[in-house]
């Protein structure tokens, strides 16, 4: 390939509506192009790169028996409706009608249509286990589409789906799927991916992991262990505190407190530690608008998604109206409408004597002792992980918080979608079961958009040589000078006809304007012809990562070249756990 017939334009102004360095790196260096909120198309640079992303995918998945298919992008809404998704799921999922005004779907996820596949197919017992993966497009109508390609509304996504006659044949496959997902990380050239325990979400399942590139301007929440091998999404970190109880209960008094409506506020005026102080957050079933209070110490932060799963259905922050049955700013346990529904968090477990709303305007009780005023109580985990907690694995306060980009996810999803679907198989005696499943997905582009988030410096990517859209770029400096010209046109078909992906730079321009776009195209070997190197009857060879750097004889530099790729190969190769 050459660079002056390379389609996709490279650019030095960073783009004004792009808040990461991958999104401005990505459209400077002509990878893709904007074409609506959350879509975008993609250059050729871009998609050489996902090819070669979907390559390593399609090999792992192939060495753990996986079968490719292509399922729709628009289906019947009818299959939504067996699920009962086509109900459940929110605005993400799009619905429309065709011109016999037939109900259908876009793609966002492929559960209903892998069941739809092959329940014929899976009939007997003997026909399991199977998978079933696929490449294809979906759609989903994020309500915040942001980063370029690390949140999108149209997207490629590897979507694999595996069927069992049984949960413990399902865990053993899910294990095998969970090491090969580790090995299509490695070869790609981000082995730093960790695997975290995650929460289902509307895909359902028990069991569920996430799989995340650690970089600070990730969007999800990493709680990890440093003292153990403990990793949990934000979502699904279990919070662990104990609070001291000393049996030194006080008198339950009502106390005016004035135009105190957070908790900052009451404990600065009462002159008492926010630790002893329970927070009041509100939210509204989504269904009928009923009141949901969750109950926290008040230096915790309420964890919606363990709240959702805990109520079984989707909330939203509330509105509290005159007419509402609560107080807003004065909402406490003790005394509270029986028309709500609240819970109280394991953070107000042990705590002597609490400061909390006292359901009247004005007013917050002091001395509150849960146990004591409010009988029998329940704790559940509702509560955000906090930096130095302590771990639910090895009980240590060693808890520490960091961000990631989800690069994949995998479910244990049980019969859900195929009790729903009613698919089902005789087993050896011939009574009819239905199938255990699991699912496991990649991101293509979001996975791109991750590596070169995590892999770059200020003047662009830093492509791993196994995604790289080219691992070989040559620079002719003076296309004019007839020996430099010559020297670069030989190497350049040498090399590709030794099998080498390279691009060639054929232009006439400045040196300086050339280097800057390769640098955005990022081809690991850098290869630098000009009149100077020449009179030394030399090439420059570079590597985009700055780790070499050297001045090679002519006749050399075809050697030089392919055994550094190799080189470069192996390195990565090295960081692949083997197969088991």
């Amino acid at each position: 390939m050459k660079v002056s017939k390379l389609v996709g334009q490279r650019f030095k102004e960073k783009p004004a509506d792009c808040v990461i360095d991958s999104h401005a790196l990505m459209i400077r260096g002509g990878y893709m192009k904007y074409v609506g909120n959350g879509i975008y198309s993609e250059f050729p640079t871009l998609k050489r790169i996902t090819a070669k992303i979907e390559a390593i995918i399609r090999k792992e998945m192939n060495m753990i028996d996986g079968q490719e298919v292509l399922f729709p992008v628009v289906m019947p809404a009818e299959l939504w409706e067996e699920s009962g998704r086509y109900e459940s799921v929110g605005n993400e999922l799009v619905r429309l009608r065709d011109r016999n005004d037939a109900k259908l779907v876009l793609g966002m996820t492929h559960e209903e249509a892998a069941v739809q596949l092959v329940r014929e197919y899976g009939q007997s017992y003997n026909k399991y286990p199977f998978m079933i993966y696929q490449f294809q497009r979906k759609f989903r109508d994020e309500a915040r589409p942001r980063a370029g390609m690390i949140r999108v509304r149209e997207f490629t996504m590897k979507d694999a789906y595996s069927f069992h006659t049984s949960q413990e044949d399902l865990e053993k496959y899910y294990d095998v799927c969970y090491q090969a997902y580790h090995r299509i990380f490695q070869k790609a050239g981000i082995p730093e991916v960790i695997s975290v325990a995650s929460d289902s979400g509307m895909m359902g399942g028990s069991v569920s992991h996430e799989y995340m590139l650690l970089t600070p301007v990730g969007e999800d929440s990493i709680v990890i262990c440093n003292e153990c091998d403990y990793r949990a999404n934000m979502e699904a970190a279990e919070n662990i505190v104990k609070n001291e109880s000393k049996g030194e209960l006080e008198e339950l008094q009502c106390i005016e407190t004035p135009n105190c409506k957070t908790i900052d506020d009451v404990c600065c005026f009462l002159h008492s530690d926010v630790k002893k102080s329970c927070k009041a957050v509100v939210y509204q079933k989504n269904a009928d608008d009923s009141f949901v209070v969750a109950f926290v110490r008040g230096d915790y932060e309420v964890n919606e998604t363990k709240l959702r799963n805990l109520v079984g259905e989707d909330i939203h922050p509330a509105e509290i109206t005159e007419d509402a049955p609560l107080v807003a700013g004065y909402i406490g346990p003790y005394n509270i409408s029986d028309k709500v529904t609240f819970y109280c968090d394991t953070t107000l477990k042990g705590l002597d004597a609490i400061v909390a709303g006292a359901n009247k305007e004005g007013y917050h009780y002091t001395g509150l002792n849960l146990e004591r005023d409010l009988g029998n109580v329940e704790y559940v985990d509702i509560a955000k992980v906090k930096e130095g907690s302590v771990c639910p694995c090895c009980g240590k306060p060693a808890i520490t918080i960091k961000r990631g980009i989800e690069v994949g996810n995998i479910f244990q999803l049980g019969t859900k979608y195929t009790k729903a679907m009613n698919m089902q198989y005789s087993d050896e005696n011939g009574e009819l079961k239905y199938p255990v499943m699991g699912c496991y997905g990649i991101g293509v582009g979001r996975m791109a958009a991750s590596i070169c988030e995590a892999h770059h410096d200020e003047y662009g990517p830093i492509w791993p040589i196994s995604i790289a859209p080219w691992e070989v770029e040559i620079c002719c400096l003076r296309v004019d000078d007839e020996e430099t010209k010559t020297t670069a046109d030989k190497l350049y078909k040498d090399l590709q006809n030794a099998g080498v992906e390279v691009i060639y730079d054929d232009r006439d321009i400045r040196p300086g304007a050339m280097f800057s776009e390769a640098d955005l195209i990022a081809a690991p070997i850098r290869v630098v012809v000009s009149p100077r190197n020449l009179k030394e009857s030399a090439v420059e060879i570079v590597t985009r990562d700055k780790r070499v750097k050297e001045m090679i004889p002519v006749n050399e530099a075809f050697d030089f070249v392919t055994n550094l790729k190799e080189k470069l190969f192996a390195e990565i190769e090295s960081k692949v756990e083997p197969y088991k």
